[in-house]
Order: C-alpha cells, then structure tokens, then sequence
C-alpha cells in the first residue's frame, strides 16, 4: 500500500515537471515567435517607408520643375535645361514618326547569335524569346524597333478598358508588378504556362523598373500581344511613365542595353506607354486595375478619354501653343495626334515671367496644387473620330492611317484636368482600412480610399471585386475591404532576398480566386524562417544606418536640445525621441538601439558623436568639399542622378561643367539651400579628374555611393547608403 502511494507521488511530480517544462517550451515558442513577427513587421516598415519616401520626392521634384515650365520665359537657362522632358514629342506628323522609328536602314551582323524575328509574328518564335532571354541573350535593335511598332499600332486598337470572359476558357491568369524581374515571370510560365488560347493572362502594369530586365519583360509580353490579342491583356502602371523612369532605372537600362538606337527605343516606349489599356473588366463582374479607385472614379469617363493624351500621369496634358512664327513651342500634348490638315489655333505662349514664390512654397505641393497654374484657353475644338475605325478605314502602313483628331474634351482644360485626376488616381491609389477618401501624401500622388469608397463604387457599376497592384505584400498577396479588393504583386524577394513571396491568382466561371504563392530565388528555399528573417532585417537596418548618416546634422541638432552642457551624451530615452523627431519613420528605436548604436559610455548614456564616426564614408578625398553640400548630396542622391539624367539631353551619359553648374543651381531652389559657386566648383573637380571639361554622370554618381556594391532596394529607388562598418560586419556573415 505504501510503496503504491510512493510510487503515485513520484509520477504525479514527474507530470508537474513535465508540465512545467511544456509550459516553459510554449512559453518560450510563443516569444520566440512573438519577436521573430515584430521583426518581420519593423523590417517590412523599414522598407516601405523608404521606398515611398523616394516616390514622393520624385512627384515633388516633377511638380517643381513643371512650375518653372510655367512660369519662366522660354529663353530663360532654367527653362532651356529642363524643357524636353515636358515637350513630350519633338515630331508633329506621323509620317516623321514612322522615318524616325524605321529600322529598315539597321543592319544584323553575322555573328550577331540572337533571336531573330519575321512579322507576323509567330508562337514558336514568342517562346523562343522567352527561351533566348533565359539564356541571357539580347534581342538585336533592328527586331526591337521592329516589334515595338507593331505593338504601338496593335494597343492602338484597342479600348481605354478591355472587356474579357472566362466563358472563352476555363481560367483567366492575373499577375501584379514584376518590375524588371524576368525570373519571376520565368517562374509564373513554369508553373502556369505561357500564354495561349487556352490560357489567357492579365498583366497588371509596373512591368519596368527597379529589376536589370524591364526591356526582356515588355518584349515577352508585346511579343505575346501579337500572336495572341485576344488572350493578352496588358493594363497601364504607374511606372509605365517615361518621367518615372528617370529615376528608377528603366531609361538607364535601355541606354546600356542599346547604345546606339537606344534614344529611340525609348522614344517609342513613351508612346506604346500612353496607349497601354487603363483596366480590364472579366465578366462584368471583376475589375482589374492597377492602383486604385477614388471616391470621384468614374468606368464611363475612364472609357472615352483620349489615353494617348496622358503620356505622363504626373502632369496634365496641356494644350499646343504657337510662336508667331508658327513653331511648336513647349507641348504637353502628344503631337502626333494633329496631322498636316487639321488646323488648331492655340493659345499665346507665355512671354512674361510670373513670381516664383517663396522656396518654401515648392516642397508641399500636391500634383492637384501645381495643376491649378496650368489654364487655358481652346478657340477651335475638333470634333473625335472614333480610334479604330480611323486606322481601319485609313490603313495602319500609312501616315493617314495613323493620324488622330483631337478630343474636344481633350482639348478643353477643365474636362483634361478631371480626366488627368481619373487616371492618377486609378494608378497611384492605395486603399486604407478607415471610411473616407483623402490625398495619399505618403507617395504623393493619388489617394487612399475606404470601404466604403469600394462599396459604392462597386454598387454603382454592378461589380463584385477589385483586383488592384501597386502595393508590395509580404505574402504576395492581401485581401481587404471584406474581401472584395486584393492587392497583387507578383515581384518576389523585391526588398531583399527573402523580404516576399510573389504571387499570381486564377478566375475561372464561378470567380472565386484561387492564388498561387511563390519564390523566384532559389537561396530562399534553403534559408530556415529564421536566417530568412535575420537576411532581411539585416539590410532593412543597412539601410536605415545609411539614412541616419543621411541625415546627420538634423540628428545633431535635435540631441543637442537634449544635451544643453555639450558633453556629447544623451540616454537612450532621449536619443529615441531626437532620432524619431527626424526620421519620422515610427519604428522601435529603443528595441534597433543595440542593432544601431554600439558606442555608450559606463553607465548607459549614448556618444552620439561617436555613433556617427561608426558610420564611416567610403568614397573619394571630400575633406576640401563644403560639408553642408556634401550631406546634400548623400542624402538627395537618388533626385541629384534624376536631374542629370534630365539635363543629359542626348543621353550621351556626359554631362558639361557648365551644365553641371546649372544643375546645382537648380537643385538649391528646390532643396532649399544656398550653394555657392566656390562649392560647386570643388565638387566638379573632384569628379573632373582627366580636366576634361565634362562630367561622367555614372561615375559622379558611384563616387558619391556609400555602399561598395548596390543593395536589391537600391536598384533605381531613392538614395541609400552603406557603411564600411556595415559592409566588414556582413562580408563574414555566412548568410550573405
């Protein structure tokens, strides 16, 4: 009996402990698991914060250099130096349009090993491009102007909205943002198929951009426009804008690629962009589009404007005007629409220089602030020929076939400016969880819009479901609005390796999406969730160092206010609300503090003077460079590059000293500042190394980079910069 109870005492204390240890093991799990998600979520906010960041400074870089268009004398040196990216065609007819774009006169040498293309174009000759391109071959010149005109004559038949079924098919293929990643279309043909009769695909905009194969993507996908235009349905992103395209790496891409006819393949691509399709509708029922909605969206006015008109949704188009001469002067109109027989009075150039206002007035505009300066005034209005019956009846080969009259909507400067406002916001939009309808700051143009937004809307046109990209989700996928919008991207591993999954979804008749999730990079299948994790946060944190250093003075300022006897120190609770009251970026400072700072004195205070040494530059011998220019530099790097890039008129890459001059003159309005001539003059010659009286705009730009080797965010974004400290601590990690 007593050895009975001995025994049961000793099991029921073997249970206690082992009920013990499973409640510590659970304990521990659910921490473990607790801090692997807040890491996710800060890392995720890093990189969102700081990519929208680079858009919004992109839009108000824009919106500045619109009002100078608008407000200087034609003859001005500002207005001469940045006029061609707002004169959005340099030929009037589309006879000159066809010469300029001919590739006949473009030979293909024998040992040239590529694909080579006949027109029509075929399906095997299609998979053979995807094949070529696998295989990281280059499509000749000659086959890419080619191609892109027989695209560009192709989407100008069809309408702003396409209108498709599932009745054709069993499924529809819907993909988000690739974004210059061909690996991940590779992926989506693998596991999907190409396109074909049998398999339709919608491709939901922001094709180029930030990825190193933008031109590959439009050419597989223009390719199987061609052969199958039923089954192909391609709707413009915001990214598809050649202004966009400056400062995210597409037009740098395409001149490095083609350096010879590269300046007319972009030049084309501007055009085939305005002529892309805005949405597509699948059975009446599903709207895909790529941005968003707002509470002013509108399918009816959507359907009838001139899209071709919008070359760049970051502007209004603006109405042709004439010197007294007779010579085109600054359009914002797509000239090709008017031929030689039409004739339109325009509206008086403007002679006479308006106030500038103050500078401070040029950082907060919305593109809707800067669009209220753009008026005017149409005598003559020209009544639209219906598009496709127009080249129908003319003939596509022909010049007349390509001549289009201009929309008397277009044209009046009321209806373009609302349907200017229809388009920003089906591009740039990104929904919010709150009721309402407000300006999207974050990225600058657009809005976000509610539930109730979506409920409305999709009451007043008889829909079920918004399918909507635009927005990087970590799953590459994400419903809301009681599940009838999702977000799409199918651009996986975009932050960093590891950072996301892309994804791709399949309607069939019953419409009911089925998503299928997936991983381009074949490192991310061997990393566990935590190295994937540690991967990623590692260079979200690279990349937040390099902003911080971006912004050192403010930094300094704001611990000073916290440091009244100079000593250099500040606690930890201090040091987190002076970083925060810069950076503004709501992340857990004292949490990233030991990732972030390893300078402190004995007892906790933090060396802030110290923490910025540790961010040591790795670049050339600035110390006889003004400093004040220097952080300006660093921390505008990303806009700087656009700016020359836009100055860079003939895309030689080359910029003068005089130009280079200018730039900086320009940027010191926009930013604000004062920037002498002395400084200018130091930064040139540091650059100018051969004194050869011009500037190498790539080698300017990598001089001034921080990091030893670009970052995956960094691709064509707004500026980042590494450390020396970073790049020693990461070179050992085996992760890497």
């Amino acid at each position: 009996m007593g050895c009975g109870v001995t025994k049961s005492n000793q099991f029921n204390k073997h249970s206690r402990k082992a009920i013990r240890a499973a409640v510590l093991i659970q304990r521990w799990y659910r921490q473990y698991v607790a801090r692997t998600e807040m890491r996710r979520r800060y890392t995720w906010h890093i990189f969102q914060s700081i990519e929208y960041s680079g858009e919004q400074a992109q839009i108000k870089l824009y919106n500045f250099l619109g009002y100078l268009m608008d407000n200087f004398t034609p003859s001005s040196n500002e207005r001469n130096l940045i006029s061609h990216i707002f004169r959005e065609n340099e030929v009037c007819q589309d006879a000159e349009w066809e010469r300029y774009f001919c590739y006949k006169n473009i030979e293909v040498p024998e040992i040239y090993s590529g694909p080579h293309l006949t027109f029509p174009l075929t399906v095997e000759q299609a998979v053979g491009l995807v094949e070529a391109f696998r295989n990281k071959k280059q499509l000749h010149s000659r086959y890419v102007l080619q191609l892109l005109l027989e695209t560009w004559r192709q989407l100008r038949m069809l309408p702003n909205i396409s209108r498709i079924s599932t009745c054709q098919s069993k499924e529809i293929t819907i993909c988000g943002d690739l974004h210059g990643q061909l690996e991940d279309l590779l992926l989506i043909f693998y596991k999907n198929g190409m396109p074909s009769l049998e398999k339709p695909y919608v491709f939901n905009g922001d094709f180029v951009d930030r990825g190193k194969d933008s031109i590959e993507i439009l050419i597989i996908l223009f390719s199987f426009l061609l052969v199958y235009p039923s089954e192909v349905h391609l709707n413009r992103g915001n990214h598809e804008d050649h202004i966009v395209n400056l400062r995210y790496g597409f037009t740098k891409e395409v001149l490095t690629k083609y350096k010879m006819h590269g300046k007319r393949i972009l030049k084309l691509l501007q055009k085939i962009f305005s002529w892309l399709p805005l949405a597509t509708v699948i059975d009446q029922k599903v709207l895909v589009l790529h941005g968003g909605i707002s509470d002013i969206t509108d399918l009816s006015i959507l359907a009838r404007l001139d899209r071709h008109n919008y070359v760049s949704a970051l502007r209004p188009p603006k109405k042709r005007h004439q010197s007294s001469a007779g010579a085109s002067i600054d359009s914002d109109f797509d000239e090709d629409v008017l031929s030689t027989n039409k004739l339109l009075q325009r509206r008086i150039s403007l002679t006479y220089p308006k106030p500038l206002g103050t500078r401070e007035s040029f950082q907060n505009r919305s593109l809707q602030d800067f669009s209220n300066r753009i008026k005017g005034k149409a005598v003559d209005e020209i009544e639209i020929h219906k598009r496709k019956l127009a080249i129908l009846n003319m003939g596509t080969n022909s010049s007349e076939g390509m001549t289009q009259s201009v929309s008397s909507e277009s044209i009046n400067s009321d209806n373009a400016k609302d349907e200017w406002k229809q388009i920003l916001d089906l591009l740039w939009s990104d929904p919010m969880i709150q009721d309402g309808c407000t300006p999207n700051e974050v990225r600058g143009g657009g809005c976000y819009w509610g539930p109730d937004v979506t409920e409305d809307f999709l009451n007043r046109h008889n829909l079920q479901l918004i399918i909507r990209s635009h927005e990087c989700k970590q799953d590459g996928y994400e419903f809301c609005h009681n599940r009838k919008v999702l977000t799409l991207f199918s651009a996986s591993n975009y932050y960093d390796v590891g950072s996301n999954r892309g994804a791709y979804v399949k309607l069939g008749p019953d419409l009911v999406p089925y998503l299928v999730q997936y991983q381009a990079s074949s490192m991310t299948r061997e990393l566990t969730v935590k190295q994937s994790v540690g991967r990623t946060e590692r260079s979200a944190l690279k990349v937040l160092r390099e902003q911080l250093f971006a912004h050192k003075s403010d930094l300094i300022c704001a611990f000073k206010k916290f440091d009244s006897e100079n000593t250099g120190l500040v606690s930890l609770n201090n040091w987190a609300s002076a970083v925060e009251s810069v950076m503004y970026l709501g992340v857990p400072w004292r949490m990233l503090r030991g990732q972030l700072v390893t300078s402190k004195s004995t007892d906790g205070m933090i060396d802030y003077l110290e923490w910025f040494n540790e961010l040591a530059i790795k670049g050339p011998n600035t110390d006889h460079i003004d400093q004040s220019l220097l952080e300006t530099l660093y921390r505008h790097r990303s806009t700087v590059e656009t700016i020359f890039r836009i100055v860079d008129t003939d895309n030689s890459g080359f910029i003068t000293i005089e130009d280079f001059r200018q730039t900086w003159k320009l940027l010191s309005v926009y930013l604000k500042m004062e920037i002498t001539d002395e400084a200018i003059s130091d930064l040139a010659v540091t650059i100018d190394s051969n004194q050869d009286g011009s500037i190498d705009i790539d080698e300017f730009m990598e001089a001034f980079r921080l990091t030893d080797k670009k970052s995956r965010l960094e691709r064509g974004r707004s500026m980042f910069m590494g450390t020396v400290n970073d790049l020693t601590k990461l070179e050992g990690d085996p992760n890497i």
